[in-house]
């Protein structure tokens, strides 16, 4: 909950909002002074996740309470990045105050210079939940914030991270080894096995690993593919939660830039595989996320994805229907649409492995680079062998 100070500066219409959130009683009648009052005598509000958590078939009560402490684990690991004793000072040229918190060692909140907010995923409220969206709302719409070349809208990513955690822990309750191993502070291409079928659960799965797991809640930039930029809506959600276009420019500025980019080179043949088979991963292309990373002096992390094949298992692929989309879509290089029967996807258990960094070399010759992702790949291969040996079942 806001500090007084902070409820001080707002208008009556947000102190209004506020309490009607917090179901204040008799709080139409009440002046703004004393809904400051009402307000700031209130408990902070609990999590709204943090509750029953979601009634999932398949999914015990034991996988449920688990979910809720993990989830409270990183509540409260996420609230140690603000210093909610201390507000942002900005302030809008039509004298709006920003009333977030401040960032840990910063004089600003993340929306206003409290560190790279396109890069760092910090909560901007100092938590994640639907308690949090009146005041994100009220930024998004007063514009006091600039999104990234990219289109990253920091507001909209945040609101994305929090909803999308419902099928991280209560769902696909995904785990996570080695995370260790991808870089704080630096760039890196987070390299990993493809599958979905229907929509990229994997790249969401990727990126919020990294959020909810790393020592720094970094975003991991991922890189799709044509039709998730050519659909309507669709391309303007895609762009503002982070992920970018399937472009050498696009990669390119976001590694210069410093960030995490998330690559999947198996492309539409990983995502269309049926389920006869699935977790072999297909060619790695000409080489192109070594040559990017070479470019960029930035390491390749491996990660082996276990998970992402069962959520729409593929009972076949067909030519024709791609022959339709490419009738619609030009531009749409997929030669096969995988085919799936059951229009949810399935609660399976996912497991994501980060590997050990492989470092640049220096060695831009193209039979080497070849070589290296064929070695990437081969790493992939071995340790979804490794995991899929040691699972009892995917649920």
């Amino acid at each position: 909950m806001m500090d007084r100070a902070t409820l001080l500066r707002l208008s009556k219409a947000e102190l209004l909002e506020l309490a009607r959130e917090r179901a204040v009683g008799g709080r139409s009648g009440m002046t703004k002074a004393e809904l400051v009052d009402a307000l700031a005598a209130l408990e902070p509000a609990p999590p709204a996740d943090l509750g029953r958590g979601l009634a999932i078939p398949g999914v015990s009560a034991a996988d449920r309470s688990e979910a809720r402490a993990r989830r409270s684990a990183l509540y409260d690991r996420l609230a140690s990045f603000v210093d909610r004793g201390r507000t942002c000072g900005w302030v809008s040229l039509e004298g709006h105050p920003c009333g977030l918190p401040a960032v840990a060692g910063h004089e600003g909140c993340g929306l206003h210079g409290g560190g790279d907010i396109y890069d760092s995923a910090v909560p901007l409220a100092g938590e994640l939940g639907f308690h949090t969206w009146p005041t994100l709302w009220r930024h998004l719409f007063l514009a006091t914030y600039d999104v990234d070349p990219i289109g990253l809208d920091p507001i909209i990513a945040e609101m994305a991270w929090h909803l999308v955690n419902g099928l991280y822990f209560d769902y696909f309750r995904v785990e996570v080894e080695g995370i260790e191993n991808v870089p704080m502070d630096r760039p890196a291409l987070l390299v990993a096995n493809h599958g979905g079928a229907a929509l990229p659960y994997d790249a969401a799965m990727l990126n919020l690993a990294v959020m909810n797991e790393a020592p720094l809640p970094r975003r991991v930039r991922v890189i799709g593919t044509e039709i998730f930029n050519m659909l309507p809506w669709v391309s303007h959600i895609y762009r503002k939660v982070g992920a970018a276009y399937a472009t050498r420019e696009d990669a390119r500025l976001l590694l210069e830039r410093g960030h995490l980019l998330g690559v999947f080179p198996e492309g539409e043949r990983g995502f269309m595989k049926p389920v006869w088979e699935a977790y072999r991963v297909q060619r790695f292309g000409r080489g192109g996320f070594v040559d990017l990373a070479e470019e960029a002096k930035a390491p390749i992390v491996p990660v082996a994805i276990v998970g992402s094949e069962e959520v729409h298992p593929a009972v076949m692929v067909s030519k024709r229907l791609a022959r339709m989309v490419r009738f619609f879509l030009p531009e749409q290089r997929v030669e096969e649409i995988a085919v799936f029967l059951n229009p949810l996807p399935l609660p399976v258990r996912w497991h994501l492995r980060f590997l050990e960094p492989v470092e640049p070399r220096g060695d831009t010759d193209p039979l080497g680079m070849l070589e290296r992702t064929e070695e990437v790949r081969r790493s992939i291969q071995t340790t979804l062998d490794t995991m899929l040996a040691g699972r009892r079942t995917a649920f």
